[in-house]
């Protein structure tokens, strides 16, 4: 199949796609060395038709497939739609509007969490895919014909498999669980990173409110650096070093010098002159201006006995419904449940809450234990 490479010719597809009720979406891209993906190929197929367009062609705008995406007529239909989906944000600006990721029903249709796009595939159509094209150079021209092959049946096999996991959400009445996990996709933020609440991605052990404090200041200023010179985070600057200037704040050139997670020199570095600013800025913050101390959960570990037996009924529910267990409740939401009745976790709300989230208090209180059998795990009813 040859490439779509002219405005004309791909705004004729999106004409003929909104007559359609569906169009399947993916998209190519590079990303090692900059912090933005840099889209290399478009994807697209109503039931009719598939097309490859180049974005990287001289002159082509994608302006009629953002319309497209923005029409809320057409489902858009993803598979892990999360970096798809971040690429068209950062293009035009918007979320597509009206969109339904496979990978998510899926996992609410016994195919397990997380399933992969040949995984799906196979299950659904019986074909093996060939993705051996996966990790190839997509920025390269010309393709050769087994990319192109490739990228196609990236959006052909998934209107089958759209059908079907339509079929089956319809008939199992599922569609408020797959609405809740859209939600996520939905929301703008999810794809915008703002530099001022970048360190609470960060994983790290500290605790005091000064640490925190440029943990904060030093993630927001990395960010910045990453967003505005196009280049992956951990090239500004690594997570482990990050952590470790936030904790012991050098604010000399020599003080840079006796941290493990920075090169020799980088003291001495224009980056590490606009990092000392900022933490003779951290250290004159007066004590109202620093974030809450990291609580600290003083009475029985969530990670104990009724933890575990409670993971165990999330893993029996998770099977008996053919729902993938972390769409009912994550390892944090059995946590919280274990530490507070009342947790704001999904898993005590909604559709979740009556099957999983009810049934994990009574373990907590001893209402009901679990027995293995032949059959798996089941419920009994305990006496008091």
């Amino acid at each position: 199949m040859e490439l779509t490479t002219t405005t004309d010719a791909l705004a004729a597809f999106c004409a003929r796609a909104t007559k359609f009720d569906f169009v399947t979406v993916d998209t190519e891209f590079l990303r090692e060395t900059t912090y933005w993906p840099k889209l290399c190929l478009l994807q697209a197929a109503t039931p009719e038709e598939a097309i490859l367009v180049d974005p990287l062609a001289d002159g082509l705008s994608l302006q009629p497939f953002f319309e497209l995406l923005a029409n809320p007529k057409v489902v858009k239909v993803f598979h892990a739609a999360r970096q798809d989906i971040e690429i068209f944000v950062k293009l035009s600006g918007q979320v597509p509007l009206n969109i339904f990721d496979t990978q998510i029903a899926a996992s609410v249709c016994g195919f397990g969490d997380s399933v992969s796009y040949d995984n799906l595939v196979r299950s659904v159509t019986g074909v093996d895919l060939d993705k051996s094209s996966r990790f190839t150079d997509w920025s390269h021209r010309p393709l050769t014909e087994k990319q192109r092959l490739y990228a196609l049946a990236d959006v052909t096999h998934l209107r089958d498999i759209y059908v079907k996991l339509l079929e089956q959400i319809t008939a199992t009445h599922r569609w408020d669980w797959v609405e809740d996990e859209l939600e996520l996709l939905r929301s703008i933020d999810t794809y915008v990173v703002q530099p001022e609440n970048a360190w609470e991605r960060l994983k790290s052990k500290l605790s005091k409110p000064r640490d925190l404090a440029a943990l904060r200041a030093i993630a927001a200023w990395r960010e910045r650096r990453a967003q505005d010179g196009d280049q992956p985070r951990s090239r500004v600057l690594k997570d482990d070093a990050l952590v470790e200037i936030a904790q012991q704040r050098p604010l000399s050139p020599e003080a840079f010098e006796k941290l493990r997670a920075v090169q020799r020199g980088y003291g001495r570095s224009s980056a590490a002159g606009e990092i000392m600013n900022l933490l003779k800025t951290v250290e004159a913050l007066p004590k109202s201006e620093l974030p809450p101390a990291a609580e600290r959960y003083r009475g029985p570990s969530p990670k104990g006995a009724v933890g575990d037996l409670i993971r165990v009924l999330l893993k029996a529910v998770s099977e008996e419904h053919g729902v993938a267990a972390r769409i009912l409740a994550t390892s944090d939401d059995i946590d919280a449940i274990v530490l507070d009745d009342h947790a704001d976790v999904p898993a005590l709300h909604g559709w979740r809450r009556k099957l999983f989230g009810d049934k994990a208090l009574a373990i907590k209180h001893g209402k009901i234990g679990l027995a293995a059998t032949r059959k798996g795990v089941v419920e009994i009813a305990i006496e008091n």
